[in-house]
């Protein structure tokens, strides 16, 4: 099995403010700087381990305050939330409620407007997933939380449509493991980083 340690980019503006950010290329915030320049990845977990990031600038420059000489992966890039990148979840649910119940109970299907489903996020990573158990070397990824939330769908079978079977938090690592093939397994979330 190799690990692979996924943690989300550190705070933006928008995300301060619970905005979709999806691909919007937005940077850190000043305190999402100073957030990941405190961050570090305890070394078991780090040792021989090859880093990588979604292309997005705030995944990009969490890597590099946390001194993670990483390598852009497209596959890790956010969930494209089309024409609600910008939006608040909360504020889209009071607006249309009965849309948004039938979107949200499609689960892995759920697509915002002109974009990406969690579906399709699924089926951008697994090739890399793939790739990855192939070369056996564990990998630390910094990316997305709708990245890591469709890799907890993928390790526990999860289809969206009934509570999460775990709650992920901002602010730490989640560990888990591929197998032959790529297939996912979680080994454990929420973990706390090591501060400088």
């Amino acid at each position: 099995m190799t690990p692979l340690i996924l943690l989300r980019h550190a705070q933006t503006a928008w995300s301060a403010d619970s905005r979709l950010q999806g691909r919007a290329d937005l940077p850190l915030s000043g305190q999402g700087r100073r957030q990941a320049q405190t961050w570090r990845l305890p070394a078991p977990v780090t040792r021989g381990a090859r880093p990588v990031t979604s292309p997005l600038r705030r995944a990009r420059e969490t890597a590099a305050a946390m001194g993670l000489p990483a390598r852009s992966e497209p596959a890790l890039t956010e969930m494209d939330w089309g024409r609600w990148e910008g939006r608040i979840l909360a504020e889209l649910r009071c607006a249309d409620p009965v849309g948004m119940a039938r979107r949200e109970a499609r689960g892995l299907d759920f697509r915002p407007p002109d974009g990406e489903s969690y579906r399709d996020v699924a089926t951008r990573l697994r090739p890399w997933f793939g790739a990855v158990a192939a070369a056996g070397q564990p990998v630390v990824a910094v990316t997305h939380k709708g990245v890591i939330t469709v890799c907890l769908a993928l390790a526990t079978g999860w289809d969206m449509t009934t509570p999460r079977p775990a709650r992920l938090q901002d602010g730490c690592w989640h560990g888990f493991l591929l197998g032959p093939g790529g297939r996912l397994a979680v080994d454990r979330l929420n973990q706390a980083f090591s501060r400088i």
